[in-house]
């Protein structure tokens, strides 16, 4: 045997409809919410029954974006500048023999009959915190996070802990803000003071953008300091 099948048993719903500005690992933002509805065939609320017990979930998804019939030994992280070449399986790359990923999330609510008018979903979700999912993204697993085995005080992160990424400032016109939810401020703030440009662009003269929450956000970087140019709706 050397392939199998996967089914898709949910699809997250997130304020991020695009990869760019996605927080890099899960967990990171905290305050950050998204919701996991279930496909047809998984829409019933015994396959929840005891997850009321548990704090945190992991969640194994697909790089829908990034799926491909190649795959190279050797890739380049973001966390060096795109510079430095890699073994695939020393990273977290969504450039991957198979395009799977997990992420660590909290569990804010269980809904076991819930309704979603906005897209005409009907049964059972999962509100979860600290997710680095794209809207819409596939997911083909859930499994509760175990802290006695899962949590290793001593376990060291390589690269990864070597280079770490510094906070912006973040400066955004209280008339911007204003345009936004009151609950999605703090969290669009969090997302910017974490960089979301590519590590290996620097130019403070260059205008970003990216969409959250159905509004698009442009600023630009000057160093340590993030400006907001602009928020709009979309």
């Amino acid at each position: 045997m050397d392939s199998l099948n996967f089914k898709i048993i949910a699809n997250i719903k997130s304020d991020f409809p695009e990869k760019f500005g996605i927080p890099r690992q899960s967990g990171i933002l905290k305050n950050l919410r998204s919701t996991i509805q279930f496909m047809p065939e998984f829409r019933n609320a015994d396959a929840l029954r005891g997850l009321e017990g548990f704090s945190h979930l992991w969640l194994l998804w697909i790089f829908s974006e990034n799926i491909r019939d190649s795959w190279s030994p050797t890739v380049r992280p973001p966390r060096l500048g795109g510079n430095k070449r890699l073994g695939v399986f020393a990273t977290r790359s969504s450039f991957r023999p198979n395009p799977i990923a997990m992420s660590c999330v909290k569990i804010e609510e269980i809904r076991l009959n819930a309704g979603d008018s906005a897209n005409g979903y009907v049964g059972p979700e999962i509100v979860v915190s600290g997710a680095d999912l794209m809207d819409g993204t596939p997911i083909v697993d859930i499994k509760p996070y175990l802290p006695y085995a899962d949590a290793i005080p001593d376990a060291t992160g390589g690269f990864a802990e070597a280079v770490r990424f510094n906070h912006l400032e973040v400066e955004i016109a209280a008339s911007d803000l204003a345009k936004l939810p009151e609950e999605k401020r703090e969290t669009l703030k969090a997302v910017l003071a974490e960089d979301p440009r590519p590590h290996y662009q620097a130019d403070p003269e260059r205008i970003y953008g990216f969409h959250f929450a159905g509004f698009e956000v442009k600023f630009k970087v000057n160093e340590n300091s993030l400006s907001v140019v602009s928020i709009e709706k979309v």
